[in-house]
């Protein structure tokens, strides 16, 4: 079997209805589609994205010079493909859209041994669960007011979700920050787990005196408090709290997320799909996480990521971030706050052939 041919698309949803439309994520919600075709007719899908609007040309272009280089490669061998891609594309650096593009071809690529062995990804990656818990992630956000938070959340558990994330960060005084998180708490009451993510807004001192009252509320995580690539100021955090912290998704590669590791940085491993290199990269990481005896948690993408969740025994969560789903028929549902997996092989997914020309960039 050999890589016969690919075709690829760049798609803007911003203009797509719910649950794109009103959100950030009107941002980033343009991406590149890709299908791997093999000579004896199996097809592999897969994406990039999540990169300003400014850069989906580029993007484009970046998929089609590194699909170029594989057509004729056997789609079975992975990982010598992923080194290949993310040398040839970067001479042994990579990072930013050499790293995406590449991702979007490796997922493709386990799309198709998924389809080659008739199975679904999470089973052929070793998973022995086909539901993952998953938290809701596409509102609660920092431009929300108290009114809108607390409609937000309350529509999130009729939703069925038992675990959701509010983005803080923003608010003069902590006193207001902190009235964010009594807002959605009593909304949602003590059962549901509650994530707080800053997007490295703070510095450690508003971090740690933040994060004391989320100690006393039982928030399940702290993630990005302070800039990534600060790492005695997130050790500082950690060492401080009981609250757990999270960070990883700014993190291109497994290099800087062993630094995160091996600083004592993080009590739990946050992992971005495209920035890690694909389902090749996660599950390398999510494996070096359980070294640390550190869970992890996925980044974006759930329909890809709730296969490579299923496989990993320290994976604590997907984030349902709904922000690509509309390039797809048929993504998995959520029921009672967990990802649910079909038994189709591969990924299980087609591209919504409408939506891609609809939304054609």
């Amino acid at each position: 079997m050999k890589i016969a041919s690919f075709e690829t698309h760049a798609v803007d949803l911003t203009a797509a209805p719910e649950p794109i439309r009103g959100t950030p994520g009107e941002a980033i919600a343009t991406f590149v589609t890709l299908t791997l075709r093999t000579d004896d007719g199996l097809e592999g899908i897969g994406y990039a994205g999540f990169t300003p609007p400014v850069m989906l040309r580029a993007l484009k272009e970046a998929v089609d010079g590194l699909a170029g280089l594989i057509v004729g490669l056997d789609p079975h061998e992975t990982d010598a493909i992923q080194a290949k891609l993310l040398f040839d594309g970067a001479y042994g650096s990579p990072a930013g859209l050499v790293t995406r593009a590449a991702s979007a071809i490796d997922v493709a690529l386990w799309d198709i041994r998924g389809k080659a062995f008739d199975q679904p990804l999470w089973k052929l990656l070793g998973g022995a669960r086909s539901r993952v818990p998953a938290y809701a992630s596409g509102k609660l956000w920092r431009t929300e007011s108290l009114d809108q938070m607390a409609q937000s959340a309350s529509r999130f558990v009729e939703q069925g979700f038992t675990a959701m994330k509010l983005r803080m960060g923003a608010q003069k005084s902590l006193h207001a920050e902190l009235e964010r998180l009594r807002v959605v708490r009593e909304v949602v009451g003590r059962e549901v787990d509650l994530m707080i993510d800053i997007n490295q807004g703070w510095d450690a001192d508003r971090a740690v005196a933040a994060g004391r009252a989320f100690d006393q509320d039982g928030v399940r995580w702290l993630e990005d408090p302070i800039h990534f690539e600060d790492l005695p100021g997130m050790r500082k955090i950690a060492d401080a709290l009981s609250t757990p912290v999270c960070a990883g998704e700014y993190s291109y590669g497994l290099a800087s997320l062993n630094h995160l590791l091996r600083a004592g940085a993080v009590d739990v491993l946050m992992v971005d799909l495209m920035r890690v290199g694909g389902i090749t990269g996660w599950a390398k990481a999510a494996h070096m996480a359980e070294s640390f005896n550190i869970p992890v948690v996925t980044h974006l993408a759930p329909e890809v990521m709730a296969h490579g969740a299923a496989a990993c025994r320290n994976a604590l969560y997907v984030e349902h971030m709904p922000w690509s789903l509309p390039l797809f028929r048929d993504p998995p549902a959520v029921e009672s706050g967990e990802i649910v997996l079909s038994d189709r092989p591969g990924l299980g997914l087609e591209f919504d052939a409408d939506a891609v020309r609809r939304y054609a960039a």
